[in-house]
């Protein structure tokens, strides 16, 4: 029995090599910390909607947004390739590195967002995909290119998109935007400033150097530390109010309010800190991180979502109202007990 060898030139083997070495630091362009982030607020904002999507369109949708979660993302690192370099932070990204060359991102990028937006718009809707569009659109555009670079509230403006992914998700579901999923967008979009300022604070002096005007830089600690105790004093009450219109329960409601808590008192402290302040920072920081709720709300999703989102809900009981003032007693969709026509 004979044996045939297949001969493999080495320019191919060596290709193909160079290829795979080059995976994780495609891989690195996308942020995938960041990445995984999105994708789960979007996940929670899809399973929380009140029609379900079947499962294989359902992780269609969520890779997509995944997908364009990480265009978003390398994009950014394309066009901050320059403060990149500067920061000892992300000095080792790989466009700094020279592992990817501008072009290379940018084309990466653009078909990474492309494809993202057309596979949602098929897999879900023509609202989700246009919603994402935007959110990567914004991401560059707004954030990235203009906001970063001229004004010390670039994050809490540009935080916007990277509150979107739970609306994506909802809209996925339903084609449409409801009560739920912009609740879940203010959460984000008021946890990010503390979030990212309290991280600024320990990296000032890298922001000052590439010339990125944080609000730690232009404002200083004090100015920094008021906004971020006034915006988590703001998340407390917001993000309560999955559980105060009944789409959660009461294991999120006690979740929300221990972690708002302790959210807040950490930036009471770091408000009050003289001196050395760069480590309470840092256990801000740190807090921030496992702070979003999100989790607590898909474990204890309180709602019903055959009842549809609250303003469905309020509706349903304005029109069950009018019915018992009709024809008599009713059990109003809103769950109160039925009202007696002397009392309404």
């Amino acid at each position: 029995m004979k044996t045939t060898a297949i001969s493999v030139s080495r320019p191919q083997l060596s290709a193909s090599s160079r290829s795979a070495a080059r995976l994780p630091d495609f891989v690195t362009l996308m942020k995938p910390r960041v990445m995984l982030l999105a994708v789960f607020t979007a996940f929670v904002g899809l399973a929380i909607a009140p029609v379900h999507m079947d499962l294989l369109r359902a992780t269609i949708a969520v890779l997509a947004i995944a997908a364009g979660a990480g265009a978003a993302g390398v994009l950014n690192m394309w066009y901050d390739a320059d403060i990149d370099a500067v920061m000892t932070r992300t000095a080792r990204r790989p466009i700094p590195r020279g592992k990817v060359s501008p072009t290379e991102a940018l084309v990466f990028g653009l078909v990474l967002a492309v494809t993202a937006v057309a596979v949602l718009g098929l897999a879900a809707n023509l609202v989700a995909a246009a919603l994402l569009a935007f959110a990567i659109f914004f991401y560059l555009v707004v954030y990235t290119a203009w906001l970063k670079r001229r004004t010390p509230q670039n994050i809490v403006i540009g935080g916007a998109a990277g509150a979107l992914p739970s609306v994506i998700g909802w809209a996925a579901a339903t084609g449409n935007i409801g009560v739920e999923p912009v609740i879940l967008f203010l959460i984000v979009f008021l946890w990010t400033p503390p979030h990212f300022w309290a991280l600024a604070l320990n990296r000032a002096d890298e922001y000052a150097n590439a010339r990125v005007p944080m609000l730690p830089v232009v404002a200083g600690r004090a100015a920094t530390t008021r906004q971020i105790l006034i915006y988590s004093a703001l998340l407390l009450p917001v993000s309560l109010l999955p559980w105060a219109l009944g789409f959660a329960g009461a294991l999120y409601g006690a979740t929300a309010l221990i972690s708002g808590a302790i959210f807040v008192a950490l930036a009471v402290r770091l408000r009050e800190s003289r001196g050395v302040y760069l480590r309470t920072a840092q256990r801000l920081f740190a807090f921030s991180i496992s702070y979003l709720l999100f989790a607590a709300l898909l474990a204890d999703h309180g709602g019903n979502p055959a009842d549809g989102p609250p303003s469905a809900r309020v509706r349903n009981c304005a029109d069950s109202v009018r019915t018992e003032l009709v024809t008599g007693p009713v059990r109003p969709a809103c769950g109160f007990a039925s009202l007696k026509r002397d009392e309404v």
